[in-house]
């Protein structure tokens, strides 16, 4: 399918979107870190989402993602054995990726044909196209926040991604390339609230957070004023907003557009993310040259709109956000 045909898809499924809310068949809601485990917590683990389940009209569009993915780049015989790190995948003829399949926009395996669709499953999908002619090339390891780091350090997987925040620390033992995607704190209200339109009006307000996540601090420093309620899970914490026992949900804007998809139609996000920017890289044994090889992949999918088209597919039309971020700088 041709760039211009892609456009055209993605146009006709953003106004079937917007026909369906407009007669009110909508209800929405985002949240998106992983689905089985905590939502991320501080220091970004891996993506979580509740046990809701997203609504037939906000499921990720399969056939315009398996159409995107499969357009994807090649790198040339050059450019792989240029890297240590691409000679040894091309080599095993699959990428093993260490990753989770329960991440509503990031992850998620889709139970009726067995295939794993989302932000970060589209990413090493393309750079198993890219590294082997063939975006299915792969093998996916289930990894937890915890086990990350060791998957790589003993020679498991070849790259992680499972929404990985690049700490210090862990760049200690690990390798990352990137970034390749950013979230700060953002602010979720009910859609009908027109009090809240960002984080100074959080003054006096009840806002819920997440006990163990960064919202608790963040909301300390950036709204001291505001009653923060604390909850273990998002469900607890969005439960909480719809009854009206708080005002707003503060927590990483990943986990609130998967709250939006989840609920179409129920929340809306209120004003600009805001907070300490948490950048998410690609997991790379320590000292790879694949971090120069990855780079230089993430570059190419930047400049020729995959990487927007790609966060439009599993986000933007889900969350009915029409304009695609600006991808981070690379290496920053």
């Amino acid at each position: 399918m041709s760039k211009q045909m892609l456009d055209q898809v993605m146009l006709n499924r953003r106004q079937a979107l917007m026909g369906l809310g407009a007669a009110g068949a909508l209800t929405l809601g985002l949240a998106g870190c992983s689905d089985t485990e905590a939502p991320a917590r501080e220091g970004s683990g891996t993506a979580s989402d509740s046990t809701d389940t997203e609504s037939e009209e906000q499921k990720l569009d399969a056939e315009q993602y398996d159409t995107l993915v499969a357009s994807g780049p090649i790198a040339d015989d050059d450019t792989i054995t240029s890297s240590t790190w691409a000679t040894k995948v091309n080599e095993s003829d699959k990428l093993r990726v260490g990753g989770v399949q329960t991440s509503m926009l990031f992850s998620l395996m889709n139970e009726k044909d067995g295939k794993v669709r989302g932000f970060d499953a589209g990413l090493f999908q393309l750079l198993a196209r890219y590294v082997l002619g063939d975006e299915n090339a792969y093998e996916l390891t289930q990894v937890t926040s915890d086990t990350r780091e060791s998957v790589l350090t003993n020679d498991q997987v070849d790259a992680v991604f499972a929404t990985y925040s690049i700490t210090d620390d862990r760049k200690k033992v690990i390798s990352f390339a990137g970034p390749y995607y950013t979230t700060q704190q953002g602010i979720l209200v009910m859609a009908d609230n027109t009090d809240i339109n960002g984080v100074d009006d959080l003054a006096g307000k009840n806002v819920a957070a997440q006990s163990g996540s960064t919202g608790p601090t963040v909301l300390e420093e950036y709204a001291p004023e505001a009653v923060v309620q604390e909850f273990t899970t998002d469900e607890e914490a969005r439960s909480a907003l719809e009854q009206g026992r708080v005002d707003a949900y503060v927590i990483d804007q990943t986990v609130l557009l998967s709250d939006m998809v989840k609920r179409p139609g129920a929340y809306k996000l209120a004003g600009d993310p805001f907070g300490p920017v948490d950048a998410y890289g690609i997991g790379l044994p320590l000292d790879s040259d694949g971090v120069a090889f990855i780079n230089n992949f993430l570059t190419i999918i930047e400049q020729d709109g995959t990487w927007s088209d790609l966060w439009k597919v599993c986000i933007g039309e889900r969350a009915e956000i029409e304009t695609a971020p600006e991808p981070p700088a690379i290496g920053a």
